[in-house]
């Protein structure tokens, strides 16, 4: 399959609709297991990084494998510091709040460099450094 159709093909709304369902589903099925999982991966999950290490293809990868194999691999080789039984370094945890606001921000896909390019984010920048002015 050409690269454009297959390209064009998944930019329809319910396939789009369907793979961040998918998405949507494994983050969530990952917090969940937060208080039951291991807090750090288990050697035999570490074995299976390899199947990340692929050649650079030319076509693209269908999307929905690439969540599989983050969903499978990725979520299984990672350090559970979302949850409670984390106790490693404070580099924060992901709490639903967070989370959903990240998906949105992905969602909008914007560039903050500039007012023009996105002025929520130029105002969100401004808000910000004024508070960090009066924490200062």
């Amino acid at each position: 399959m050409e690269a454009n159709n297959y390209q064009n093909e998944n930019l329809h709304p319910a396939k789009r609709r369907k793979l961040l369902e998918k998405a949507a589903e494994s983050g969530i099925k990952y917090l969940d297991s937060m208080d039951t999982r291991r807090v750090g991966p288990d050697q035999s999950d570490l074995l299976k990084l390899v199947e990340l290490d692929t050649k650079l293809q030319v076509e693209p990868i269908d999307p929905n494998d690439v969540i599989k194999l983050l969903s499978e691999v990725g979520s299984r080789t990672t350090v559970g510091n979302s949850g409670g039984r984390y106790f490693g370094f404070v580099i924060g945890g992901s709490h639903p709040v967070s989370v959903a606001a990240n998906w949105i921000a992905g969602s909008w896909d914007q560039n903050s460099g500039l007012i023009v390019t996105s002025p929520f984010n130029a105002k969100i920048e401004e808000i910000t450094s004024n508070w960090l002015k009066e924490i200062l």
